[in-house]
Parts: structure tokens; sequence; C-alpha cells
């Protein structure tokens, strides 16, 4: 295949890559002839140097730079050009104008092909004579390392050109999943689960930063907590994400901006590029806090209220780790189990002693970390003292303000909802939704497995509980999530359509 990719910055030069790498010929222009030039020599050298270090042989990388043909106007006259795949500035008239131009001298059967990653693929359309022949293909970047793709059908795109398009990119080694030209399309959309949940712990002082990362690493195995992802991304990127698909949902609760970002942005503490965001970097960063130092008395008795499984599950933790729980005596710390609910109301509904109750967060007990909630209502020696206690076993112990549902919880409870929420809207299918949530942000598993790996039904006590114990909307079971659980369906499967005949 003849493509063409317009635009020679950062994300035209990656796709380029890909391109010539999978067997395409690829002529690329831009409207500055320097960048062309510059995206050419940084293709050889990446190419060569994939050849050095054994990632594909010499003949193979020779032959790839060979199928790279500069143009001199992104706009040059092309009979044979298949595919065109624009990646210039992120603005709709520019967009428009360019594929306006294309359209004078291209056949009428070359596809147009937007890497947009924000504007509606459909307003791009508008603004040609034919918008059937334009679709979204929005790679992520790197292109060569995050091998992920969203087709994205605008209204009026020809039917069968997202799957033709889709079977191009597969071919070249990328995952392609067909996406809903909706704000955010899906990696974007997905995405906010994780950071607007985390920003919603910050402000409400649940725990710091460094705490909430630490949980998010340890405790449900992501590779960034949230606040070092914004800070590598950039928060004013992250804040426009984040405010625009908001807006784009008509506020919907489930995706709420947070009030912290417009402050932080304004003051220029964007991140690594800035050198200060959430954390501070560069020559003048401080060496990395170390953890608090245990002090308490990790031989205090201990009791675990309740025949749950979760208090089955924490007595087993705690007797592994060498503290046996006991009866409930005047000097014993209590521990409880909390799902989605907070230690005040366990203390209030089971008549506990509030200032030696804590709570221990079920998603830790299989980790390296454990996280244990404090009251206000908490004395300080025996939340030191059940900070140690937790500790045994080499465990590390992160504190936080009780809260319905912890920190873990809160994170994982938003990913698998608005996940759910984008599966329940047909945005995307739910394999395609995990495939490219796994390969685009990183994560362990895609969110509705990892709601499945848990269980509907328990993921849907957790969200309700935390609905009922906050009454805010943005904790709302989806009916995804609720019909399968009621029903014994797989989350990540689509289930019957009504219109079957």
């Amino acid at each position: 295949m003849r493509i063409r990719i317009v635009g020679a910055g950062v994300m035209g030069r990656g796709i380029a890559q890909w391109a010539v790498t999978a067997g395409h010929t690829v002529e690329l222009g831009d409207a500055r002839q320097e960048s062309v030039d510059d995206a050419v020599l940084f293709i050889r050298t990446m190419l060569e140097r994939a050849a050095e270090k054994g990632r594909m042989s010499a003949k193979a990388s020779e032959a790839a730079v060979g199928r790279l043909v500069p143009v001199d106007s992104p706009a040059a006259p092309g009979d044979d050009v298949e595919l065109v795949i624009e990646a210039v500035l992120e603005d709709l008239d520019v967009k428009t104008a360019l594929f306006r131009q294309l359209e004078e001298v291209l056949p009428a059967s070359t596809v147009f092909a937007t890497n947009t990653s924000s504007l509606p693929v459909t307003r791009i359309a508008a603004g040609l004579t034919d918008p059937s022949r334009l679709v979204g293909l929005h790679f992520f970047n790197p292109v060569p390392l995050m091998k992920v793709a969203e087709v994205v059908p605008g209204a009026l795109t020809r039917p069968g050109l997202p799957e033709k398009l889709a079977e191009t990119v597969r071919a070249g080694g990328h995952a392609a999943v067909i996406v809903a030209d909706t704000p955010g399309f899906l990696v974007n959309h997905a995405g906010r689960g994780l950071v607007t949940e985390a920003l919603a712990l910050l402000e409400e002082c649940v725990c710091d930063t460094a705490g909430i990362d630490r949980i998010a690493r340890d405790v449900l195995g992501l590779r960034m907590g949230p606040f070092e992802l914004m800070d590598l991304t950039g928060l004013d990127v992250t804040a426009t994400v984040i405010d625009t698909i908001w807006e784009g949902f008509r506020h919907s609760d489930r995706l709420r901006a947070s009030y912290l970002t417009p402050n932080r942005v304004a003051a220029g503490l964007h991140g690594r590029k800035t050198g200060r965001g959430f954390y501070t970097y560069g020559s003048a960063a401080p060496a990395a806090e170390p953890e608090p130092a245990l002090t308490g008395d990790a031989s205090r008795p201990v009791h675990v209220p309740g025949d749950s499984g979760d208090a089955a599950a924490l007595r087993d933790a705690l007797t592994a780790s060498g503290t046996t729980p006991g009866p409930l005596t005047k000097d014993a710390l209590v521990l409880v189990p909390v799902w989605g609910t907070s230690v005040a109301a366990a203390v209030a509904a089971l008549g506990l002693p509030a200032a030696r109750t804590f709570g221990v967060d079920p998603l830790s007990l299989g980790t390296s970390r454990r996280v244990l909630s404090v009251t206000p209502a908490a004395d300080p020696e025996a939340a030191r003292d059940a900070r140690a206690v937790l500790a045994g076993g080499e465990h590390r112990v992160t504190p936080v303000r009780d809260t319905a549902g912890s920190v873990a919880q809160r994170l994982l409870a938003s990913i698998v909802s608005v996940a759910s929420s984008i599966a329940e809207r047909r945005i995307a299918a739910p394999t395609d939704i995990d495939t490219a949530v796994t390969a685009g942000l990183g994560y362990p598993t895609g969110p509705l497995a990892w709601g499945e790996r848990v269980g509907a039904g328990r993921m849907l006590d957790l969200q309700r509980a935390l609905h009922t114990t906050t009454a805010d909307p943005r904790y709302r079971p989806t009916r995804w999530l609720t019909e399968r659980a009621q029903l014994g369906l797989p989350l990540t499967e689509p289930g019957t359509d009504p219109a079957v005949h």
C-alpha cells in the first residue's frame, strides 16, 4: 500500500516508522521541508538502531528506509496514494482545510484518516465534499512502542471502511480497536477512571500523593501511580483531557473534574517538563522520602469481629504474619475489613471501641502493602500499634484517613465503572476495551477483566456500598455491571442483542 503521512512532527514520524516497517511505501510531507528532512533522518536512525540491537535484520532495516519517500508538498498530486494519515496541529480548521486540499489532488478512492486525539471525527469530515471517505485513526506516542490504534468512524463514514483500516493496522503488528466517535474515544476516556478518583481522594485529604501512588502500585499492581502518571504526561495535558471528556459527556458525575487542577496548571506545576508537578524533578529534587519508621507495639492483642469471608481472610493473614487474633478485651486493637463502607460506620453498627478500631482494605491482604484506615476518634498510640501489627511478615503499611471503600477500592471501582459505562454505551466492544486499555495505559489487566477477576457480584456490592455511604452519584453502579452480576454473565462479554431474530 502507498500511504501518505502529512505532518512530520513526533506523531507523524512515529506513524511513518510503523508504516515502512510494516512494508508500506510511505510518502512523508509537511508544510516545512526542514521538518521532513529531520523526520527522515530520525526514522533512518531509529531503523538502523533497531538493526544494531537485533530487533530486525540489517536487510529489513535498509529496505524499510528505502520505502520512505519525502514529498515537496503535503498536497502533492498522487494517483496511486491509497491512504492519507494526517498528523498535523490539533485544530479543527487546520485539519479541515488540509483535507479539502487533498480532495482536490488525490483520487476519490483515497481513504483519509485523521490522527486526532480529541476532535470529533464527524466534525472534521463535515467540511469535506465527500465525508464518507474520512475515518479517525488514532495512534499513541511513541507509536513503535504503544502497539494499539483506535479506528474511529464518523457519522457518515462509509460502511466497511473502519474494518478494512483496522485490518491494515493489525497487519502492521499493532492492535486495532473500533471506537465510536465520542469524547476521548476509548483509551483517554477509560483513563479518567484512575486519575479523576485519585484527585478526588486528594481533595478529601484521604492520603497524600505519595501514599496514593504507593497503594496504586503495590496493591493494584499499576506500573505508575496516578500522580506519577500525571507528572509524566503533563498536568496541562491531563487537565485538558479531563475537562474535555467531562464537558463532552455533559458533566457526567462519573467523570467529574477536580477543582485542584486549574490552579496547579496556572502555576506551571505541569510535572516533569517544568521540573515541578506533584513531585519535584531535576537537580532540585529532594531525595525520595522514606516511609515512616515503625514505632508501635506489634505484640498488642488484636480482635477481628464478624464471620464474613473478608474477616476470615484478615484473621488468616494476621496469623500468617505472626499475630493470632483473639477475643475483644479492654486492651485489644480491633481490625475491621471494610468493603465499600467506612470504619466509622462499623463502629456505630457494631458498638466497637472507637479509639481502638481501625480498618483494613481486603484488597491489600495478598500484597506487599497493607492499607490501614484511621478515624478521627482513634487513639494515636493505638494507631501506631495497629500499623506495627499489620507490618508483621515484612509488609509495608500505608495509614489513610477513614473513607468509604478506602483508597484501592475507590480507584478500582472507578476504573471498572468507567469501563462498564463505555461498554454500556457501545462506544467499544468489551474485548476491545480491555485490549486498548492494557496496551494504551499499561494496566496489569483490562478493566472489565479486572472486575471479573474480583467478581461481578462483589464489584456491585462495592459500588452500591460506595453510593449508599457517600450519596455521591459518581459511584452509582452502571447497568452493565448490575445486570451481569444479577444474571451471572461475564463483564467481558456483550450478551444477547435485543435485535436478535
